[in-house]
């Protein structure tokens, strides 16, 4: 099933935005505080039971007692009424009395007791005492503690945790934030994986394909960091930030790398998420320390990564301490950025595939005033790519990157070098010596569509999918303009049963109406030939109804390709570098009920129609149909060459191109 969509004519949207506010000092949280309080209590508790544990003496029984007096065990007593407390010389194995509960209690050794005398006890016990040399004392042996001590001991823990808090948050606001505290425990220390000329891992532009435009722009940033005398004796200076921007995986962070690397600078890279704890005031310290850093090793080149997850447009409210502490870091940055001179020799390189969102406070002259826009690689850029990802892979003879560069359109270099891995790796498995051409197909089909599923499939079941299948590539060969159909697939995949391939001729840019609409007929081609087969429908053409229904709602509220709705915009802007899917507005539709019924209406019309033409072509060519889905049954893949010869068909010819002559 083909999945090939055009890419949407989108651009950012502006800031809504861009009144830069002072920094929030932090505050000290009075929230919850009853929770504070009793985890206090609790930790109070614990702290004194185990670390201060009290000094009670032990209670014996009078018998244990009197035993140790006779084995002259008995160090001193001291009496109070018929309280004898003591110690023993030698401390004793004492085991208290069995009570109901399951587990008996354990046995001690009692150095300090105490034990009552009983009433009916004869007066010679003083005299045994003496006897046996042990000392009456009239004092206590163990002092009471003070009630000083006593209220210390109890309330101290919690006492010093207090003061610590309040200590810790006045100093952090005295800092503006963590300060030198933080800085202690590493809160405020940058996390910046630094990058040298010495580095292993060293990129220069030899490692950079694919984005020539980007690369150009970004080579008097190079000079700059080489020669500054050569700009500053005309009195021009660099740029202090330049703002990459691109989809995911276009090479944003290996161009920067790549700079660096050219220039012989040290590199500190991190993330925008890695500036953002959850304790305000950490991310400001951390774009403190990273400049600072980046001053002590000047010329220096800062990149920091996914800046729109800090650099978000201020003002709109969020529930929550992130959102004061994400406008903290970014007034953080606005002003460092402020604060040093390009004659520093330090440059501030971002990156993002969110611009839209950004503060505007970022984009104004002197700071990211320089933006540069990495596009995915047309064709000679791909093959470009596949040539830096295949210097140290054995590639066989029959391997054509130009023709993986040409069946690959929208990937990007990450993609490409997953592709080029993928494609080792199958040939490692199969215990080869090279890779070869059919080892960048079965990868490039794994990518796509996931890795091949043994399903059992009964006889009848295999039938449907090949003619669901030759639907799409009979449909890909006789619609004028339409893609070549480069391989068809009946093997299982993914969550697809087969798979028709078409790759286009060259990389578009602009998609006329009849494209579009020939692009429609060849999805609904699958569930047509079904119907003309079989004369029933079945789940499988889910991806296909998806995939038409996009096309045609872009049509007609994106494209003003209806006559009947005419050139409005019924559909939000996308995302050019995120791929958001199906348009859907926020809240409420900006358009009347009338109007939404007339666009559901026109793009029924769209599919209809395309639904109607394909069934159309099927039946005119249903011989060419049972031909391929046969041989599909045979050999389950078929390539170009060998779909055209098994149907006999040729492609049929591009799309007219109508020029309207001015008229005199």
């Amino acid at each position: 099933m083909s999945t090939r969509v055009p890419p949407s004519q989108s651009a950012p949207k502006e800031n809504q935005s861009s009144r830069r506010t002072p920094p929030d000092k932090p505050r000290f949280p009075l929230g919850n505080i009853w929770l504070v309080f009793l985890a206090l209590l609790v930790l109070n508790y614990l702290v004194s039971t185990f670390f201060f544990p009290s000094q009670q003496p032990d209670k014996v029984p009078y018998t244990l007692f009197r035993e140790q007096v006779q084995q002259n065990n008995v160090k001193a007593i001291y009496t109070k009424g018929e309280v004898i407390s003591g110690q023993f010389s030698t401390p004793v194995s004492y085991q208290p009395p069995i009570t109901d509960s399951a587990r008996p209690p354990a046995v001690k050794a009692v150095e300090h007791f105490t034990t009552v005398v009983p009433a009916f006890v004869d007066p010679g016990l003083e005299s045994l005492l003496i006897q046996h040399g042990v000392e009456i004392r009239a004092d206590p042996i163990q002092e009471e503690a003070g009630p000083l001590v006593t209220f210390l001991r109890l309330f101290g823990p919690a006492l010093i945790l207090i003061l610590f808090y309040v200590w810790f948050f006045r100093r952090m606001q005295k800092q503006g934030g963590m300060g030198g505290f933080g800085n202690l425990f590493g809160l405020g220390k940058s996390k910046a994986r630094q990058f040298n000329k010495d580095n292993e891992n060293k990129v220069t532009f030899d490692d950079v394909a694919g984005i020539d435009e980007a690369e150009k722009e970004l080579v008097e940033i190079v000079d700059f960091l080489q020669h500054p005398e050569k700009y500053a004796k005309l009195g021009a200076a660099a740029p202090k930030g330049v703002l990459l921007i691109g989809a995911p995986g276009t090479g944003k962070t290996l161009l920067a790398r790549a700079v660096a690397g050219e220039a012989g600078v040290p590199f500190f890279s991190m993330s925008g998420s890695e500036f953002v704890e959850m304790i305000v005031g950490v991310g400001a310290a951390r774009v403190r320390d990273l400049f600072k850093q980046a001053r002590e090793h000047a010329p220096a080149i800062i990149f920091i990564d996914e800046l729109d997850s800090i650099g978000r447009a201020r003002g709109n409210f969020v529930y929550g301490g992130a959102n004061s502490e994400q406008e903290q870091t970014l007034n953080q940055i606005l002003t460092e950025m402020d604060g040093f001179s390009s004659r520093e020799g330090i440059i501030v390189l971002a990156a993002t595939n969110q611009p839209d969102v950004l503060d505007k406070a970022l984009l104004r002259p002197g700071r990211f005033d320089r933006r540069i826009v990495i596009n995915l690689p047309d064709k000679i850029g791909r093959e470009a790519i596949l040539k830096v990802h295949t210097r140290k892979i054995p590639l066989a003879d029959d391997v054509q990157l130009e023709e993986i560069a040409s069946i690959t359109p929208g990937f990007s270099g990450a993609d490409l070098r997953n592709l080029v891995n993928e494609a080792a790796l199958g040939a490692a498995r199969e215990q080869q010596e090279v890779v070869r051409q059919k080892d960048f197909m079965n990868a490039l089909e794994r990518i796509v569509l996931g890795v091949a599923r043994p399903l059992l499939l009964s006889y009848h079941d295999r039938e449907r999918i090949a003619y669901h299948e030759g639907g799409h590539a009979i449909l890909g060969l006789v619609v004028p303009g339409a893609d070549p159909v480069n391989r068809v697939s009946i093997v299982p995949r993914g969550q697809a049963l087969g798979v028709t391939y078409q790759r286009p001729e060259s990389d578009r840019y602009n998609y006329e109406e009849g494209y579009i609409r020939g692009r429609i007929v060849g999805i609904l081609g699958g569930r047509a030939a079904e119907e003309i087969v079989y004369g029933t429908r079945t789940t499988g053409a889910e991806n296909d109804i998806e995939q038409a229904t996009r096309l045609a709602r872009g049509m007609v509220t994106r494209w003003g390709m209806s006559d009947k709705i005419g050139m409005v915009e019924l559909a939000p802007r996308q995302n050019p570098y995120l791929g958001n899917g199906m348009d859907t507005y926020p809240g409420s539709k900006p358009f009347s009920e009338a109007t939404a019924k007339a666009i559901d209406d026109e793009v029924l019309r769209i599919i209809h129609e395309a639904h109607d033409e394909a069934r159309r072509l099927l039946t005119k060519y249903r011989k060419e149909l049972d031909a391929l889905a046969k041989a599909l049954l045979e050999k389950e893949t078929l390539d170009e060459q060998e779909i055209l010869k098994v149907t006999g068909l040729t492609p049929a010819p591009p799309l007219p191109v109508k020029k309207m002559l001015a008229q005199e």
